[in-house]
């Protein structure tokens, strides 16, 4: 038996491909400025841009391959970072009018894009980014975008006075552009809500559904996921970064099961959760991070494929996808090729 694998988004860029990334900061992610530089470093790429993009896709995209991820992902190489290449597409949040802010219930501050007006899509753009993904490999690949709470969790709001109408507001936007995607061939597609484990009471207040609105009139065959970490540390083999609440995933897990989602991805190598928690998912499907994304300790095989095994005690092998609990892009092209090669080989020898 072998279990489906997946990477969950961010994969270390190609050092030919010339714009800002925040892991690649000399003193660990910029988190204070994530979004300097980003459109300079795009116009002094000039007509070489898109061919540099695509040899970069295309090298991320064989490494998984390669690797024997069964669902790989685009490795998020145009983007300065996850959140705000997203951002610039959407109507109403402006770059110019950069505010300081504590994020992550206060782990860090970040000067940030504001919201000073309403919000609404722009131009599709991401269908472009998949077909380019989807031409080097046969595999589906998996394209991801912020959710409405981590997009406003990683903005400053100057415009709206109700948080929940922001959130139905980013939703929409979003909706548009997961459809757009879906018309383009896109099969798997991700929303990435790590504010969920942070704020898990707005989560349940609005946020799981404005999940559902991100993904409303969704047609049949398109593989609906969302994927929920606890914080990502701001440089390899930290162990005191202040992480969200191990008792979240276990608040929201009955809403996300009972929310059109039909795959969750949870972290679980980094810090292990209490594998009853598989339970609380009826019928949703659980992507499980069973390699750390901030250690450079490359797991052996027998080691993930025994937590493998323990969580097939509390589901059945249909509904677990093995993966890593976040994206890559912290452990460099050699750590992440080592860690995905021995967990797909974990995955298939259950």
């Amino acid at each position: 038996m072998a279990l489906l694998t997946t990477t969950i988004g961010a994969y270390p860029k190609p050092d030919f491909v010339p714009v800002p990334d925040w892991f690649r900061a000399e003193e660990g992610p910029d988190t204070r400025h994530p979004t300097a530089g980003y459109l300079e470093a795009l116009a002094e790429m000039g007509e070489e841009a898109e061919a540099l993009f695509a040899r970069g896709v295309a090298q991320v995209v064989g490494d998984q391959v390669e690797a024997g991820i069964d669902v790989p992902t685009d490795g998020e190489v145009r983007r300065e970072n996850y959140i705000h290449y997203h951002c610039r597409h959407i109507e109403g949040i402006d770059f110019d009018t950069l505010t300081p802010k504590e994020v992550r219930g206060g782990t860090y501050t970040a000067e940030l894009p504001s919201v000073t007006g309403p919000v609404s899509a722009r131009d599709p753009f991401l269908a472009a980014d998949f077909k380019l993904a989807q031409s080097f490999t046969e595999r589906p690949v998996k394209i991801t975008m912020p959710g409405p709470m981590t997009i406003a969790d990683t903005t400053v709001n100057l415009h709206y006075d109700d948080e929940a109408k922001l959130g139905a507001d980013l939703a929409a936007a979003i909706n548009s552009e997961i459809l757009s995607l879906a018309a383009a061939g896109c099969r798997w597609i991700q929303v990435d809500e790590p504010v969920f484990a942070r704020k898990p009471e707005a989560a349940l207040a609005y946020g799981v559904a404005d999940l559902d609105r991100c993904f409303h009139g969704l047609p049949e065959g398109v593989n609906r996921v969302m994927h929920m970490c606890c914080g990502y540390p701001d440089r390899l083999d930290r162990d005191d970064y202040p992480k969200a609440d191990p008792d979240a995933y276990f608040r929201l897990a009955e809403a996300v099961d009972g929310s059109c989602i039909d795959a969750v991805s949870l972290e679980d190598a980094h810090r292990p959760n209490d594998l009853a928690l598989l339970e609380r998912f009826a019928g949703t499907k659980v992507i499980l991070g069973v390699v750390a994304i901030a250690k450079s300790r490359v797991e052996p095989v027998e080691e993930i494929r025994a937590r493998l095994e323990a969580a097939l005690g509390h589901i059945e092998a249909e509904r677990l996808i093995a993966a890593p609990d976040c994206g890559l892009g912290l452990l460099g092209r050699d750590l992440a090729r080592q860690k995905l090669r021995n967990l797909c080989e974990a995955a298939r020898g259950l």
